[in-house]
C-alpha cells in the first residue's frame, strides 16, 4: 500500500502535463490560423456574456434574498 503514492503521483503529472502541453499547443494553433478575426465581434462577444453574467448575478441575489425572506431570516446589516 504504500507504493501506491510513489507510482500513482508521477503518473498523475505526466498525464496531466502531457494533456496540458497538447491543449495549450491546439489552442495556440488555433489562433495563428484566425489571427485575422475582428476585434470588434470579440469585444462584442465579450461584452454579451459580460452582460449576461452581472444579470444572472443579480437574478441569483434577488432569488436568495427573495427565499431568506420567505424562510423568515434575518436579513438587515447591523
Amino acid at each position: 500500500m504504500d507504493w501506491f503514492p510513489i507510482v500513482f503521483f508521477p503518473f498523475k503529472v505526466l498525464a496531466l502535463g502531457t494533456g496540458m502541453y497538447f491543449a495549450i499547443k491546439w489552442h495556440y494553433d488555433q489562433g495563428q490560423k484566425e489571427k485575422e478575426m475582428n476585434k470588434r465581434a470579440v469585444l462584442r462577444a465579450g461584452g454579451k456574456v459580460a452582460a449576461v453574467f452581472v444579470l444572472s448575478l443579480l437574478g441569483l441575489v434577488l432569488v436568495t434574498f427573495v427565499l431568506a425572506r420567505m424562510l423568515g431570516l434575518d436579513l438587515t446589516f447591523p
